[in-house]
């Protein structure tokens, strides 16, 4: 991986002055200066530490990534020892200087008036990626060097650090960007430097935004600490950050695991160095806080994309494919699976993808396991756990409650045992969320009342819940829990609503209960509709009104956020009801999709078995994700 730097290498000089103040004037702003006319015998820095930034600071973080990386027309070199170099020799090439003083724990900058510009000359040199520093001022001549360099160069991605002072200037190539980084103080999604200037818009789905506190990207928000005296300055930070980001990016790390590294590399790099990839990974091993599983939990319901559900259990592929005579072979099932990961663009509609076991183990065709795979392309892998579902006639969990019994025909969901041990090896395979079914089927009596879900089964699927969600929070996995109200059945709407409304009540109880920290937990919910064999189906008008008010009125503002489940529908019925139910927002929460069988039937009917019909699979999942995304 070849990236090419463009910026100014800065010489930084650090002064540590002494504590006496009376050579020290403020300003009408309130800033202490240093008076520049002081006598040197009377006033004293007890410090002097040279160091290098802007352009430098990138290079050296994109090489300790292990990166192939290089300053445009620049020499720059980083001996281990960085304590010990030279730096006033000639092979920096500093070209702008600038002097920090420090004094009382605060911080002033000298500068020159004029900041040094930065050129550019297209060649023929391919590049990777090419990367507009923090530190560049590029001339407009050099600009359009870029713009034609760019033109030359369809596969070189474009990286660049925003100024909004120079928009205008940048227009031509700022739709060529993959990435851009700008800082969050003095930006809007759009820009018009002068009334004459065209109104540009930034992509929230590119952009990252850099600040004193937060690093910002689209929902998510990564607080960080720069505020030190002893950490290189400002501008440095700000570059620290951004080539962390964009060195992880390139390495395949995800968003949220990217924006980690950068606040731990923020925080701790100093005058001297910033960290290796060695240390950075050591770092983000350690155990994650609840902020962190926040961070995913809110990755995985960013807009306008959903989570794939790809985790059909052993049974459930079998009865796919035995519908199209596909023999139900491992070959067969991965390269079912393999259809969906390696789809064109996939990373544009899809946060993350729930997979089965099985599927967790098997490789694509480029020869990466799934999970390495998907994380590469910034897809967040996450894991099915529960083992399936159990009658009560035919066994008990340990939380069942005998004086009230269920019905014998309700079911409970298996796997509680031995969870956490399974859950450790998943993190360590790079898995990061985890999925648990409990089913529950509303059956009528002959008068069309209510007999199940029984209350029993209600309060012990959702102790179960619970408990799972708990395991996987302790083990650093973001849980998504899915009650489901089976769509099969006669019943109306209405009890539906009634039905979803009460589980969802006891499930939330549950989880307050278990201290499941809800901003790190997700809720795959089923729609609220008539059962597929009452006799009125439900419109889509009566289930996004019907749906948003369960959810509104049973579900905590605290929780992450809420992906649905298609239960059966059809692929157009799926998507319809889903736009009608973001129609009938806003909510307090992000409200996205979690589909499996209304994604991927239309991929499977066209593939049929055949890996010749393969692209044509690919495209008919592709325009599902599509048209699902557009609802959003």
């Amino acid at each position: 991986m070849n990236i090419l730097i463009i910026g100014n290498v800065i010489k930084d000089v650090y002064l540590n002055l002494d504590s006496r103040n009376e050579q020290f004037e403020t300003d009408q702003h309130g800033t202490t200066w240093l008076d520049l006319a002081f006598n040197a015998s009377e006033h004293h820095y007890f410090s002097r530490n040279p160091s290098l930034g802007g352009a430098a600071v990138s290079l050296e973080v994109l090489e300790k990534l292990g990166l192939d990386a290089s300053i445009y027309d620049t020499t720059v070199s980083f001996p281990d020892d960085r304590q010990s170099k030279d730096t006033d020799s000639t092979n920096y090439r500093a070209n702008t200087y600038r002097y920090i003083l420090i004094t009382n724990g605060q911080v002033s900058y000298f500068v020159p008036s004029k900041f040094q510009t930065t050129t550019f000359t297209a060649s023929d040199t391919p590049y990777d990626f090419i990367y507009v520093d923090r530190s560049a001022n590029l001339t407009e001549s050099s600009i359009q060097e870029l713009e034609s360099y760019l033109e030359n160069h369809p596969k070189t991605k474009l990286v660049l650090y925003l100024h909004t002072g120079r928009i205008a200037d940048y227009a031509s190539i700022l739709s060529r960007t993959d990435l851009v980084f700008t800082e969050k103080h003095h930006s809007t999604t759009s820009f018009s430097e002068k009334s004459s200037a065209p109104r540009l818009r930034l992509d929230p789905y590119k952009t990252i935004y850099l600040s004193d506190q937060a690093i910002t990207y689209a929902e998510l928000s990564v607080p960080i600490s720069i505020n030190r005296v002893d950490i290189l300055t400002h501008l440095s930070a700000y570059s620290i950050a951004a080539a962390t980001i964009l060195g992880s990016f390139i390495l395949g790390y995800s968003i949220e695991d990217s924006l980690k590294m950068a606040k731990i590399n923020t925080e701790n790099s100093r005058l001297d160095s910033v960290l290796s990839l060695e240390e950075l990974q050591r770092l983000s091993s350690e155990p994650i806080n609840s902020n962190s599983l926040s961070l995913i939990a809110a990755s995985l319901v960013l807009h306008p994309k959903g989570i794939l559900a790809a985790d059909e259990s052993g049974g459930s592929i079998h009865k796919k494919f035995d519908q199209l005579n596909i023999p139900d072979t491992y070959d067969n099932r991965r390269d079912y699976r393999n259809i969906f990961f390696t789809t064109k663009d996939l990373e544009k509609y899809v946060n993350g993808v729930i997979l089965f076991d099985e599927t967790a183990r098997q490789f694509a065709d480029n020869g990466q396991n799934f999970v390495e795979y998907l994380t590469a392309r910034r897809i967040i892998p996450g894991i099915k756990v529960d083992q399936g579902l159990e009658k009560f006639a035919d066994s008990l969990p340990t939380n069942y409650d005998s004086k009230t019994p269920a019905n014998p025909d309700e079911t409970w969901t298996k796997g509680l045992d031995h969870l956490s041990t399974r859950l450790k090896e998943y993190y360590q395979m790079g898995l990061r969320f985890a999925k648990w079914r409990a089913a529950f089927e509303i059956r009528l009596d002959d008068n069309g009342e209510i007999i199940t879900p029984t209350d029993t089964a209600i309060k012990v699927n959702c102790q179960i819940l619970a408990e799972y969600a708990k395991i996987c929070q302790s083990n650093q996995i973001v849980p998504i829990v899915e009650p489901e109200v089976v769509y099969d059945g006669n019943y109306s709407i209405d009890q539906n609503a009634e039905i979803t409304g009460k589980i969802l009540d006891q499930l939330f109880k549950s989880l307050r209960d278990a201290n499941v920290d809800l901003c790190a937990c997700i809720l795959k919910c089923n729609m609220v509709l008539a059962g597929k064999q009452f006799n009125i189906a439900s419109t889509p008008q009566e289930v996004g009104q019907t749906t948003a008010k369960v959810l509104k009125e049973h579900v905590p503002d605290t929780l992450a956020g809420i992906v649905f489940l298609s239960g059966g529908q059809t692929t157009e019925q799926a998507t319809n009801n889903l736009a009608a139910i973001i129609q009938n927002g806003p909510f307090p929460w992000p409200v996205t999709f979690s589909f499996a069988r209304a994604l991927q039937d239309p991929a499977l009917y066209a593939w049929k078995g055949d890996n010749k019909n393969t692209e044509k699979a690919r495209q008919a999942f592709l325009d599902r994700l599509i048209a699902n995304s557009e609802v959003l």
